[in-house]
């Protein structure tokens, strides 16, 4: 089947996932590999349910969202066959408070539009509400489609999914109820080289911030953004450059997300579509390699696919650092500490005895 660019162009750009970890300095050791089986399978997103131990990743045509164990063992979590055929899961994240699973869904050329959030009861792994997304016919009536792309969750239920397409940021509430929250003239003031193959593919992946805030990533200019999560406010934040998405970066800041630093970077395998990121088992941070390439253009038939750890060689000197971790303009969100958690809990035994 012929695939036009704009089918791949959302997707070889990551996705963003939130958590917040304790550990005392990044991982040192051999880095954790799981492989695991899934004939055709081609994941896209990736996120860690830390109640049921395992990591969750979607699909690119099959209505599944699987669960695979530390051991590579796959499991069928979700099949939703009231969906429109060969849709793709792409942002997924687990809203643990409320035991949902949340998960963008997306038809991409030359299927007829669907942009969607469907949510799911962990417990009973049934469909809670499927919440289409759609665009401003005014603002909005040069696109073909809106391409609904990541998603993040706050403590109260409500969902943020970033549109890749038309550089907005939908809200849907906990009952499924959506609208558009944030259309910031901030997200289209930056320049995109048009001759770029991810040119149309804007804002991306996204993560809430307790302190009330959205952080989101524009893969098309490489900028990142601090959105107000009461009123959809946004500003640039200042980074060192630009950061392409061939490498995990490491980025910290010391003033709330006005600028960021570069802690680390970590090569990866692009030859592989490293595509999202997320915290798993042991606070370690890993990525999927879904080999989307192969899937998007038919080449062959794949079933072997893997989940990989990435780690950086720095360690932190200082009290404590809030660190993003940055791939392909997706992040997972975690903090440092000087210590590690287990030497924290000894020396406060140690006082109270």
């Amino acid at each position: 089947m012929a695939v036009s660019m704009s089918f791949i162009s959302p997707i070889l750009a990551s996705l963003i996932i939130f958590f917040v970890i304790w550990v005392g300095a990044v991982s040192a050791s051999k880095p954790h590999i799981i492989s695991f089986r899934s004939p055709n399978l081609y994941p896209e997103g990736l996120t860690w349910d830390p109640i049921d131990q395992h990591f969750i990743v979607g699909s690119l045509r099959q209505r599944t969202i699987n669960s695979v164990s530390d051991a590579g063992v796959v499991d069928t979590l979700i099949s939703d066959l009231s969906l429109p055929e060969n849709v793709t899961f792409l942002g997924v994240t687990v809203d643990n408070h409320h035991r949902r699973l949340l998960a963008v869904v997306q038809a991409m050329e030359p299927l007829p539009p669907f942009s969607a959030l469907a949510a799911y009861d962990l417990r009973s792994r049934k469909r809670l509400f499927l919440a289409p997304l759609h665009g401003d016919a005014d603002l909005d009536s040069s696109l073909s489609r809106q391409i609904a792309n990541d998603v993040t969750v706050d403590f109260s239920g409500n969902a943020y999914v970033t549109n890749a397409a038309a550089n907005f940021i939908w809200k849907v509430n906990a009952k499924g109820e959506a609208s558009i929250f944030s259309r910031s003239p901030v997200f289209t003031e930056y320049p995109v080289n048009r001759s770029s193959p991810y040119s149309f593919c804007g804002l991306n992946g996204i993560i809430y911030n307790s302190l009330g805030y959205l952080l989101v990533v524009q893969s098309n200019t490489g900028k990142m953004f601090k959105v107000d999560a009461e009123d959809g406010r946004a500003r640039l934040v200042l980074l060192p450059r630009d950061l392409p998405w061939s490498k995990a970066w490491f980025l910290k800041s010391d003033d709330g997300w006005a600028q960021g630093a570069i802690f680390d970077e970590t090569a990866l395998e692009p030859e592989w579509f490293p595509t999202s990121v997320t915290i798993g088992g042991g606070e370690r941070v890993y990525v999927i390699y879904g080999h989307l390439e192969e899937g998007v253009f038919g080449k062959g038939e794949r079933e072997v696919f893997s989940i990989e750890e990435v780690t950086s060689g720095r360690e932190s000197g200082e009290e404590k650092i809030w660190v993003y971790v940055l791939l392909g303009l997706g992040l997972a969100y975690f903090l440092f500490w000087r210590f590690q958690m287990k030497q924290l809990i000894k020396n406060m035994d140690k006082k109270t005895n």
